[in-house]
């Protein structure tokens, strides 16, 4: 990260600073925050920032919000919202974005954050990959884990058939139904969706490299039970080649650790190898990182940069918890972070949406007549 110089100035380098610093932030869009993620707690800050009177410009490098939740397992099942018994990832995202509609942020998709820098003033510059720049009172990294990449089969011609027949994520487990299909992988995605397709595939087959599983052992045992009730195969063995017949792909080609070589023929191949999660250019903006994790307070959830705030699975604490209501709870205290950093001189007082006419105006459910 490129840092601007801070220091003490007399009246006539003051004003100098000043002049460098509209220069620099000419044609820039101007913003109270820049929220960099659009996943859940990126969603929720917005509405928490919004109930305070901020107005956010929220910034994704994904062509749609909702982050990992939308991109990697829409359709998977969540049950750890509060007073929601379960819902799936992407009604969580639509609720979200539903809750967040009366504040008005203004979304900038299909953009990577790029550069930061700290400007004299304590303000910041932001760039993105679109060549999209800000000049923000303050910033909040909501990133989740940061961008992923899928470990992919790696077998030769296996790019051809990417998106078509084989495919490192489900959107739409509706297109599995009745087809022949093989499973990879033996973490919680590939057992989720194993148990998922299981029963509306026509075949479906489970194949991981070794008898242990890093999946919960509950989904491994109703695994075992639909194989020993022939609803389904589990082959222990490695991918080898794809089987392809006139540009057709057939199945693949597994070795088993006898040495044994099997053709398993499919449809579809569902690879759940895992993710690579990358901090990219985060990882440069001389912030505190640990495990490729965002050092932050517990008071504000502010990083070692003044006016930066992390919140979500990006940052790390003592006793941190990787859950998405814990991300609600720290963009609650980050948005008040944010409001006194706004305004130094006024107290922020905390008021209730059950009984604050402001914040019901701000909701667009309070009563005619209501004070202001």
């Amino acid at each position: 990260m490129r840092r601007s110089l801070c220091c003490r100035r007399s009246a006539g380098e003051k004003s100098l600073s000043e002049s460098h610093i509209s220069a620099a932030v000419d044609g820039a869009i101007q913003a109270d925050v820049v929220i960099v993620g659009a996943g859940p707690s990126g969603l929720f800050q917005i509405f928490e920032l919004g109930l305070l009177g901020i107005r956010a410009h929220i910034v994704d490098s994904l062509p749609h919000p909702g982050g990992q939740c939308s991109e990697l397992y829409p359709e998977k099942p969540i049950y750890d919202i509060p007073a929601v018994p379960v819902c799936t990832a992407q009604e969580l995202v639509d609720r979200l974005l539903q809750q967040a509609k009366p504040f008005n942020a203004q979304f900038h998709m299909g953009e990577e954050v790029i550069d930061l820098q700290v400007l004299e003033d304590q303000s910041f510059l932001l760039r993105t990959s679109r060549d999209t720049r800000f000049h923000a009172r303050s910033v909040i990294i909501a990133g989740g884990l940061g961008s992923f990449q899928p470990r992919r089969l790696g077998l030769a011609g296996a790019e051809t058939f990417e998106g078509t027949n084989i495919h490192y994520k489900v959107k739409n487990a509706a297109e599995f139904t009745h087809k022949n299909l093989i499973i990879f992988g033996g973490g919680d995605s590939a057992l989720d969706w194993t148990l998922e397709l299981a029963g509306k595939a026509h075949s479906l087959t489970l194949v991981h490299r070794r008898a242990e599983f890093r999946a919960a052992p509950a989904s491994v045992a109703k695994m075992r039970e639909l194989v020993s009730h022939g609803s389904m195969r589990y082959v222990e063995a490695i991918s080898q080649s794809l089987i392809i017949t006139e540009d057709v792909l057939q199945g693949v080609r597994v070795k088993t650790p006898q040495g044994r070589i099997e053709e398993l023929f499919a449809d579809h191949l569902l690879v759940f190898y895992g993710l690579h999660p990358k901090l990219g250019p985060i990882a440069d903006w001389g912030l505190d990182i640990d495990k490729r994790a965002i050092k932050v307070d517990t008071e504000k959830f502010q990083t070692n940069i003044p006016g930066v705030f992390a919140v979500g699975d990006i940052n790390t604490y003592p006793g941190k918890k990787k859950l998405i209501l814990s991300g609600f709870h720290e963009a609650a205290l980050a948005a008040f972070a944010v409001a006194a950093r706004l305004n130094p001189s006024k107290k922020i007082p905390l008021q209730y949406t059950t009984t604050s006419p402001i914040m019901q105006k701000r909701l667009g459910v309070a009563a005619d007549g209501a004070a202001s």
